[in-house]
């Protein structure tokens, strides 16, 4: 039996800045200082702190203050994570990703709403005041017709096999 080659290690400094990039985590704090947060690289929250000024605002203002915090760390770990993959180049998906979310701007509430809560609806209304727009299906066997039954679902093989594809959709 043949010996396994020894699995190719990374360059050291390439070794370096996956290292960086595992190890970075960015704060960011609202100007009152009521909310802080922290992301790593990929721009996920990983910590978020209330403080107790926070007491003192509307749920829409919490919500607004954590939206404005949260972009501007993810902004900082964006631009460190540019600056730590700049020595391979600028150009590919992942660097799409980092400017994408240099741009990002996330909807805010209007902070003189209040939030109040919404009363859990019925499953159901009465059958009076209902306007029927489906047809009772409650008489016929579960499940799709025989002539309705789903394609089959191509194998991983055959979706890649047939090669790049573009849908408008998308």
């Amino acid at each position: 039996m043949a010996d396994k080659p020894e699995p190719k290690k990374p360059p050291a400094d390439r070794q370096a800045m996956l290292e960086a990039l595992a190890a970075l985590s960015v704060d960011a704090s609202s100007p009152d200082g009521a909310v802080s947060v922290s992301v790593n690289t990929d721009g996920v929250m990983t910590r978020l702190r209330v403080g107790d000024s926070a007491a003192r605002m509307s749920p829409a203002e919490i919500a607004d203050a954590v939206m404005r915090t949260y972009q501007e760390a993810q902004q900082g770990s964006a631009k460190r994570s540019a600056e730590l993959m700049a020595p391979i180049g600028n150009a590919g998906y992942i660097t799409d990703r980092l400017r994408w979310r240099l741009g990002f701007t996330p909807s805010y509430q209007d902070t003189g709403e209040t939030a109040s809560p919404v009363p859990p609806a019925s499953r159901r209304a009465p059958a009076d005041t209902e306007n029927v727009v489906l047809k009772d299906r409650s008489e016929e066997p579960a499940g799709p017709d025989l002539d309705e039954q789903p394609a089959p679902a191509e194998s991983d093989d055959q979706y890649y096999e047939q090669g790049l594809r573009y849908n408008p959709s998308w």
